[in-house]
Formats: C-alpha cells, sequence, structure tokens
C-alpha cells in the first residue's frame, strides 16, 4: 500500500516495543497506585497541606462533599487561569505578549481544567512562560490528578460495604498529584531532553538558515510541559502545530515515547481497580475491552490511510503508521495531541479519530475518565444482561437497581447531547451559521460540517484535538466550546459520583450459580458491544451527513 514510507516491519517493531514497554509496567505501576490510594501514612509535603487547608486526611467524605470539591476547586483554578492570561503583560518572562483577549483567556482557562487543553490560538506568539507554568502546566497536573481522584471513588464504591463514604478528594488529588503524576513526569522530561526536545528559557532568538536569511525561532521550557501534556492525557502543546513540531518530538523514537506516555496511566488503571475491588481478573477484563477496540481503531485508521495513498499532512520522520498511530492514541485517550494534521487525513480515516471520541474516549481513555467511563458502561452491559436472563443484574457484588441504572443512562447521554445540540445550533441559527461559514470554516460543504462537527466532540469529550482548517477564535466558538467543555467534564462527574455513592451504600450481595461472571472472555465481548451499540445508534445520523458523505461522495 502507498503512504508506508516507514515500512511494515518497522510498523510491527513499533507495536511489540509498545506492548512490551506497557506489559512490564501494568503490574507494578497498577499495584503501585492501588497502594497510593489505599495507604494510611501521609507524606510530610501532604501533611503540610492538609493542616494549611484545613482537612482530616482520615475523614471519609459523602458523595455530595467530594462532589462539592471537585467543582469548587476546578471553578477556582478557572479564575486563576483566566486572571494569569489577562494580567499576562505585568508578569516575568512575559516575551514582551500582551494580555490575552477576554474570550480566549476563557476559552482556555476552561480548556486547561477540564483536561482539555483546546487550543483557539498560537501558543508560542500569545502565552509568556509565567502563565505556560503557573497556569497551564499547573492544570494539566492537577486536572490529571481530578480524573484520577474521580476515578478511585467509583472504584471504592465498588470496593465499600455499607459505608456511605467514598474517600476524601483533598486527599486523592494530593496523593494523585504527589506520589504519581509529579515522579513519573521527571523521569518522562529527563527523557525527552535525552531525545532533543528543548528544555531552556531563551524567548525567540535569531537565526541563520543555510540560504543566507535570518529567521527567529522560539524556544521554552518544552520538555517539562511535554511529559506531563502527555503522561495527563492533556495534550495542549507548547507550539503551535504540537508533537509534529521537532522541538516537541524530534525523532521516530521520541515519537514512540510519547506514545507510551499517553498510554502509561490508563491501561494500568484497570490493575489498580482489580486490586482495590479483590479480583484482578475484573482488571484484565476491563484492560481487555480496552485493547480489543484499541487495536481495532489502529488497524482501521492505518488501513484507510494506507489506501488513500497520500502523505499530505504527516510527518516523513514518523511516517504514516508513526502517525496514525499517535493520531490514534491521542483521540483514544482524551489527550488531544497530534504529530499530523488530521484535517488532512482522508475522509474515512479523520472519521476514525471522530469515532475514537465519540465512543467516549474508554479505550483506554484519559487518566482516570477513561476508567469511570468504561465502569459505567459496564454497569450498562451487566443490566442488559440481566434483563435477558430475567435476573437481578449484580456487579462486583453490588446490586443494579433504578437509580444506578438512571445514574449510568445519564452519564451516558450527557456528552452526545453536548456535542449534537452544539453542532446543531451552530447550523440552525441563521447568524451564527453565516459568521462560521464566513470567518472559522476553511473548507466548506461536507468538510466544513465535519470540522465543526470534530470541534463539538473534541469539546463535549475533553479531548482537544482539532481539525486545523477551522478557525475557532471567535465569540461564538470561544463561548460555545467553553460550556461545552465545562459541561461536558462536570456533569458526568455528577452522576458517576452519585453512582460511587449509592454503591458505597450498599452491602455485599454473594455471587450465586445465576451471577454473571464479568471476568471472562464472553463479557468483553458483551462490554465491547454495548459501547459499540450506545455510539452507534446515538452518533451515525450526524456522521452520515460529514465524514460518511463525503468519503462516499
Amino acid at each position: 500500500m502507498a503512504g508506508w514510507g516507514d515500512g511494515a516491519w518497522f510498523a510491527v517493531a513499533q507495536v511489540a516495543t509498545l506492548v512490551l514497554l506497557l506489559g512490564v509496567a501494568y503490574r507494578p505501576l497498577g499495584d503501585y497506585m492501588a497502594r497510593v490510594f489505599t495507604s494510611d501514612r501521609d507524606l510530610g509535603v501532604e501533611r503540610g497541606v492538609y493542616r494549611l487547608i484545613g482537612v482530616d486526611p482520615r475523614s471519609g467524605q459523602s458523595w455530595p462533599a467530594y462532589l462539592r470539591g471537585v467543582l469548587a476547586f476546578s471553578v477556582v483554578g478557572i479564575v486563576i487561569v483566566y486572571g494569569l492570561q489577562r494580567l499576562q503583560q505585568f508578569l516575568p518572562y512575559a516575551l514582551g505578549l500582551p494580555a490575552v483577549p477576554e474570550g480566549t483567556a476563557f476559552n482556555t482557562a476552561v480548556s486547561f481544567v477540564t483536561n482539555t487543553n483546546w487550543q483557539s490560538y498560537s501558543p508560542e506568539v500569545t502565552l509568556g512562560y509565567s502563565v505556560q507554568a503557573l497556569g497551564l502546566v499547573v492544570q494539566n497536573f492537577v486536572s490529571a490528578a481530578v480524573g484520577i481522584a474521580v476515578a478511585i471513588a467509583l472504584v471504592r464504591g465498588f470496593a465499600s460495604r455499607s459505608t456511605g463514604t467514598i474517600g476524601n478528594f483533598w486527599v486523592d488529588l494530593l496523593r494523585a498529584t504527589v506520589r504519581i503524576l509529579l515522579p513519573l513526569s521527571l523521569i518522562a522530561a529527563v527523557v525527552l531532553i535525552a531525545g532533543g526536545v528543548i528544555q531552556n528559557l531563551n524567548g525567540f532568538q535569531d537565526v541563520h538558515t543555510l540560504a543566507g536569511a535570518t529567521q527567529s525561532l522560539p524556544g521554552g521550557p518544552v520538555a517539562s510541559q511535554e511529559a506531563i501534556k502527555l503522561l495527563g492525557t492533556n495534550g495542549g502543546g507548547f507550539f503551535n502545530v504540537n508533537s509534529a513540531h521537532p522541538f516537541e518530538n524530534p525523532t521516530a523514537w521520541t515519537n514512540l515515547v510519547e506514545v507510551l506516555l499517553m498510554l502509561l496511566i490508563p491501561f494500568s488503571l484497570p490493575r489498580t481497580f482489580g486490586t482495590m475491588v479483590g479480583d484482578r481478573r475484573q482488571g484484565y477484563a476491563i484492560l481487555g475491552t480496552m485493547a480489543l477496540l484499541f487495536t481495532v481503531s489502529l488497524v482501521a485508521m492505518t488501513l484507510l490511510e494506507a489506501s488513500a495513498g497520500t502523505m499530505e499532512g504527516k510527518e516523513t520522520v514518523f511516517g504514516l503508521f508513526g502517525s496514525t498511530l499517535f493520531d490514534t492514541t491521542s483521540t483514544t485517550t482524551s489527550t488531544g495531541a497530534v504529530n499530523s494534521m488530521l484535517d488532512s487525513y482522508s475522509p474515512l480515516g479523520g472519521m476514525m479519530a471522530l469515532i475514537n471520541m465519540m465512543l467516549g474516549e474508554l479505550v483506554p481513555g484519559g487518566v482516570g475518565s477513561g476508567l469511570y467511563g468504561i465502569l459505567v458502561i459496564a454497569v450498562i452491559a451487566v443490566f442488559i444482561a440481566g434483563l435477558m436472563v430475567g435476573r437481578t443484574p449484580e456487579y462486583l457484588g453490588k446490586k443494579l437497581g433504578t437509580r444506578e441504572i438512571k445514574l449510568a443512562s445519564l452519564y451516558i447521554l450527557t456528552t452526545p447531547a453536548i456535542v449534537l445540540l452544539g453542532t446543531g445550533l451552530t447550523f440552525a441559527i441563521p447568524a451564527i451559521r453565516a459568521d462560521v461559514e464566513k470567518t472559522s470554516i476553511l473548507n466548506p460543504g461536507l468538510h466544513g460540517f465535519t470540522e465543526v462537527l470534530y470541534a463539538f466532540t473534541s469539546a463535549g469529550n475533553n479531548n482537544g484535538s482539532a481539525f486545523a482548517g477551522l478557525t475557532a477564535a471567535t465569540p461564538w466558538l470561544n463561548t460555545a466550546l467553553g460550556a461545552a467543555m465545562f459541561l461536558g467534564r462536570f456533569v458526568p462527574i455528577v452522576f458517576v459520583l452519585a453512582l460511587a455513592g449509592s454503591l458505597a451504600a450498599q452491602g455485599h450481595v454473594p455471587a450465586t450459580a445465576g451471577t454473571l461472571p464479568t471476568h471472562r472472555p464472553q463479557f468483553v465481548g458483551l462490554l465491547a458491544g454495548t459501547i459499540i451499540l450506545v455510539s452507534a445508534l446515538t452518533y451515525f445520523p450526524v456522521l452520515a451527513l460529514g465524514p460518511l458523505a463525503e468519503g462516499l461522495n
């Protein structure tokens, strides 16, 4: 097939290396994270923070209290990031850049606090180092930690026995940051620096080209931001072209390292889940479902792009497979980083990136959000199986009654409603449609519709990637996408924590001969089928209006 510039054997070698490294990390990292969230011991720095904010680390929280902590912390984060951008000209290392405009500042603040990292601006010419470090990098850590904390709270709901509490948000947040994300990011940054990713405070420097001209090249503390950008499945790049920039991702092996960083925590969390609920086979079932659907997506995107026979928008240093591997990983993990331009993909290849997000980004999903998302779908799958055999559904010793199914159903309906409503309003309101078609859409027609659909799908699922042909720094898109990111992050979290609280209040129901085994391959197939079915019924009509129609045209 045309486009396999890196060779099929090199592609196989990349996959084999990736699988080997993830397999080696699965058990120790998964078990370590389980110990982090079940230990009664606090580090010295943690005890200092608890005293400072007045938190009793041994005090468990009900789900409403846990939710209040999540929302309060996140809203304060939005205010701080917004303020830093608006006051940028007064900060050190501003590089002479002015304040960020109100609409873009709002959109960016919501974006980074929600772990979306959608960027409607060119970072290297918009943000100085202080805003990047104090605003964006801090949120890269803590927004990822919030996702992990919510996932652990849901796992505790399954593991608890009539307690009514799901942990302490402030403890989970701090431990995820200090014990998991910080040390792993430090190691990753050193590896990236060794691979050629830059790390300096040089600002813009004039250099002479081979042709004798002068070019101004941006510097910056890139490696440190790149590490957490990927490890925390954040995705916001230091440069406008993200991981396609040689200062962010210079070689084929750094590309593989960056893919590994995106997958490391999401693919290890099922082990944490299995360990905490006392049955590691359950973790293997979740892992198997994630790996199955990830593999199908990767093969589909690669074959579709290879069949198209074009390298447009792809870096030759990565080749076709290095591009599809990175972008499949990015759109299935909620990272949203890119090393090639999705807008230049074939219509059906680009549709695969859309489908990855429309699946709910569960395979393996973002740090934390992927695990809690797939566990909610597991609840639906068990309920469906219970209907087929006429038994009250049970999952991990918990009865799934009316309340639990309603919460799970509301969870799976929220994001599609946000995506479809946002896309629909953009084209249904004449004044907005005219403005978007005039100022935002580069490619009119079916592809232009797909660009807008992709933007709302990315925002609603907290991914952050984009079809670059869409100019999003407009009043409507800044506001609408900001609202989609906020609602797409926190409304599902409300239902997840309510579900965790409901489960935690229950006792344990012993397994019987009629209990559905949820650790066997049959359940993996049922869970994968449920994920696909829910997404297909929801999104097929809108896909038929955009990428499917364009691809079949």
